[in-house]
């Protein structure tokens, strides 16, 4: 697992109290349910309908930023929209103590995997890129959409680096 870190971190902590807000209270405008019938299979929407409400949330707030960067592509746009599908019913401090150890090491990581259900939750999450890629491809997403979730954290192309970019902001 890589460390990331940024010149002064006032970015990433940002991003990540946002998202706990977020998570506690994730809201959906009918808007935006909308959109995403106009351009989900009903097998997509149904993946979107599974998720947690927090991940709904935040993959539509990676869409609009994608869409805000100037990215039309379908499968991108889908890689945002279910690049944590497969983080499931995780709760929320296990993310909490996932996303420090990402930034931080595996400090945080060790720590909270002593707790009770914390280790495969902690599990989950490590997995869940393969896992929502996974999940995608079975609702008929294309395969370049499932191989950009699959490495959303080492990305690979412009596509990949927009979506890491539109996550981490999210």
């Amino acid at each position: 697992m890589s460390v990331r870190r940024s010149s002064d971190g006032t970015g990433w902590w940002a991003a990540k109290v946002r998202q706990f807000a977020t998570h506690l209270h994730p809201r959906e405008r009918p808007a935006e349910r909308r959109d995403l019938d106009a351009w989900l299979s009903p097998a997509q929407q149904e993946l979107f309908a599974s998720m947690h409400p927090a991940d709904r949330r935040h993959g539509l707030d990676v869409v609009r930023r994608l869409r805000a960067e100037g990215w039309v592509d379908g499968d991108v746009l889908l890689a945002g929209l279910f690049h944590d599908a497969g983080k499931g019913r995780t709760g929320l401090w296990p993310r909490v103590a996932w996303s420090l150890a990402e930034r931080y090491g595996s400090l945080p990581r060790r720590a909270a995997a002593l707790l009770p259900g914390f280790r495969a939750a902690l599990d989950r999450l490590d997995r869940h890129p393969e896992a929502s890629a996974e999940l995608a491809l079975r609702a008929g997403c294309p395969a370049r959409t499932a191989d950009l979730i699959r490495h959303q954290a080492a990305p690979a192309d412009a596509a990949g680096e927009a979506l890491h970019r539109a996550d981490e902001a999210s």
